[in-house]
């Protein structure tokens, strides 16, 4: 998708922001800790070669991606710093993951003994525990064992970590927390303490639980100043909003008393209204649920009226406005602040999908 750089919607980035999260979270761990800075899904929809950069400028020591191909996008950026790709890479893949020093995850059995096979050049390996999520991962026993062997028995394969993922750090209940936390310990026991890393903190481990067990940190969410847990958890220091969501209004006109607004006909005026366009819609990531949601303008709220279009949305103002006025919909305007976190609720989703789904037509305006 070509981003449209001819229109005034925009994504901004405020990369200081996230200098400052990752630099408040490594003093927390500590220097015994090594903070990888998860840069998954094109950055958290904020840019992963602009964030990855400063992030390590910020102290981060490596960085995590879910797949092979976003590695690759780091390292054709320059970036020579340690890359981890955390999900399933097809096995056909790993010379040329190998070729580019990038570190694979061993989620199965049966691709760890692929890998034996095929191996002819030292590649870095980290194992993958399912402790509790049900998605990728060892969970038997014997598998692990035999897992073992293999890894550590290939002077090719350089077996430098061990890790899992927690699926509910995020909660006042640690119930779960406590269940996988048992079970990670099984693992560690059959693998042994001998390993470079050993991680089980993602953001909210490592937020609320001490990084337990880790002398790795994954840090995702957190990074881009938003709290992983939404509202349930207050978050240990403060988090800094990275991104802005802002747009410029592109008409208006004054309504009648009685008059529809938008498809379905779902928004009708109680008096005159001055109705403003917008030129952003859900092609843009901004779901049609978002109906109602007040944008901020001159310092104002302002509710959206209608359904949103996929290109376009409108909303309802206060006064008559000019072409080209700023209508923030995430971020700062003034003293007013609208968080990802409030979009999320409105919703009815989490903060990670409301940036996560921005899509490449919006272009990336980056704050130094």
């Amino acid at each position: 998708m070509v981003p449209s750089f001819c229109r005034p919607s925009r994504v901004v980035v405020d990369l200081e922001a996230i200098r400052h999260n990752v630099s408040e979270e490594k003093k927390r761990i500590g220097i015994e800790k090594e903070l990888f800075a998860v840069v998954k899904a094109n950055g958290y929809g904020h840019g992963a070669v602009q964030v990855a950069k400063a992030a390590i400028e910020a102290g981060a020591t490596g960085l995590a991606v879910s797949n092979l191909d976003e590695a690759l996008e780091l390292r054709r950026a320059n970036i020579v710093e340690p890359i981890l790709v955390l999900s399933y890479v097809s096995i056909e893949f790993v010379p040329l993951a190998i070729a580019n020093d990038i570190t694979l995850t061993a989620t199965n059995l049966d691709w760890i003994k692929d890998l034996n096979n095929i191996v002819n050049q030292p590649i870095k390996i980290h194992l993958k525990i399912d402790s509790g999520m049900g998605r990728v991962g060892l969970n038997d026993i014997d598998e692990m064992k035999e897992a073992n062997q293999i890894l550590k028995s290939n002077s090719l394969i350089n077996f430098e970590g061990l890790f899992t993922h927690f699926a509910k750090a995020d909660s006042l209940d640690t119930s779960y927390v406590v269940l996988q936390q048992e079970r990670f310990t099984k693992a560690i026991d059959i693998f042994g303490r001998d390993i470079k890393y050993i991680h089980a903190s993602n953001s909210a481990l490592a937020l609320w639980h001490d990084a337990w067990e880790s002398n790795l940190v994954r840090f995702g969410v957190a990074m881009y100043g938003m709290n992983p847990s939404g509202t349930e958890v207050k978050e240990p220091f403060i988090l800094k909003q990275a991104l802005t969501l802002e747009t410029e209004i592109t008409h208006v006109k004054q309504l009648e008393q009685g008059e529809k607004v938008g498809y379905g006909i779902t928004y009708e005026t109680s008096e005159k209204e001055w109705i403003a366009t917008l030129p952003i819609g859900y092609a843009d990531g901004l779901v049609r649920k978002y109906q109602g949601f007040e944008v901020l303008v001159n310092g104002k709220k302002m509710p959206i009226v209608g359904r949103i279009c996929m290109d376009q949305c409108m909303i309802k103002l206060d006064e008559k406005l000019p072409v080209g006025t700023k209508v923030t919909i995430f971020g700062y305007d003034g003293e007013q602040f609208n968080s990802i976190q409030s979009g999320a609720e409105y919703v009815e989703t989490i903060n990670y999908e409301v940036t996560c789904i921005l899509t490449d037509r919006l272009p990336r305006v980056y704050l130094r």
